[in-house]
């Protein structure tokens, strides 16, 4: 083969890898905004899976992280500890409470730092450690994917006019993701339960459900609620549907609320609301529990 020849294929083989690398970046963006209930995002980054579970005989996951915006950005990674109230809101914390453990020191990942051009994205491997040296049981942490401003070098900033007798503040928003890493040892023994369901009605909007989540057993839960308004005659409507909701270990409990929609064909004076808790699948779902309201 000649010189020419051999340098055509040469070019012919980069341009092949480039046309597939970026046909493969596109259906990873693609499949997150396709697949919303297992990818999460903040600012421009999508990560998915939004959980990391270490359970049976896995040992190790992929974290894909992907930059949907029109600039470059750098990620630092790295692993907090955070506590569940019975709100549902997160408290960052440096020690465990009672029935709580910290999964930070049996997980390993690399990279610490990603910094992605628009519309690439990059692999984070996630590997498990010293599984042998765990008690059954749960062990929790969370990754963090926190946005490092960009820093304008001296010089480069637009110039503008100096007021000498005010004080200028530059803020700078920072976004962050955190994801749950689990481990989970030995067999589940977790159950849950729904309760002290009610309906508060608004004249303008669709009406508020409020519901408390109980939890027993050894692992958290994780799933989709889903809510039907069922007639007096047996129509059956979906009327609310709320993705991604936890009980983190070691809570008991969880109050929640969100709103319902008007649709036609539903009078929340009358007929019934039946409200279920499954595992977040599209094949086949595990039920969790499920609870009814009468309307009246």
């Amino acid at each position: 083969m000649s010189a020419k020849g051999l340098f055509l294929s040469i070019s012919l083989i980069h341009i092949s890898k480039r046309i597939f690398r970026i046909w493969s970046i596109c259906i990873l963006i693609i499949f997150m905004h396709l697949l919303p209930f297992d990818a999460i995002g903040q600012g421009n980054l999508l990560v998915t899976p939004r959980r990391v579970v270490f359970e049976g005989n896995k040992k190790s996951v992929d974290l894909n992280l992907a930059n949907i915006g029109q600039d470059t950005a750098t990620y630092a990674i790295s692993m907090v500890q955070i506590r569940m109230n019975e709100d549902g809101s997160f408290e960052t914390i440096t020690e465990p409470d009672p029935g709580q453990h910290f999964a930070d020191k049996n997980i390993r990942f690399y990279p610490r730092s990603v910094t992605l051009p628009p519309n690439e994205a990059q692999v984070v491997k996630v590997q498990l450690l010293r599984a042998k040296e765990l008690k059954p049981g749960e062990y929790r942490s969370h990754f963090y994917f926190r946005s490092i401003p960009k820093v304008v070098a001296l010089g480069e900033e637009e110039a503008a006019e100096i007021d000498t007798t005010s004080i200028s503040v530059r803020l700078v928003p920072i976004f962050g993701i955190t994801i749950p890493a689990i481990i989970r040892v030995g067999p589940s023994n977790t159950e849950v339960t729904l309760s002290d369901l009610s309906l508060e009605k608004h004249e303008d909007a669709g009406p508020t459900l409020s519901l408390k989540f109980n939890r027993i057993g050894n692992f958290s839960v994780y799933g989709d609620l889903a809510v039907d308004y069922v007639s007096p005659n047996g129509t059956v409507t979906r009327v609310g549907i709320a993705n991604g909701i936890a009980v983190y270990t070691p809570n008991a409990i969880r109050y929640f609320q969100f709103d319902l929609k008007n649709a036609a064909g539903v009078d929340y004076g009358s007929g019934k609301l039946i409200v279920s808790f499954s595992s977040s699948s599209d094949v086949e779902p595990e039920k969790f529990a499920e609870a009814e309201l009468m309307l009246e």
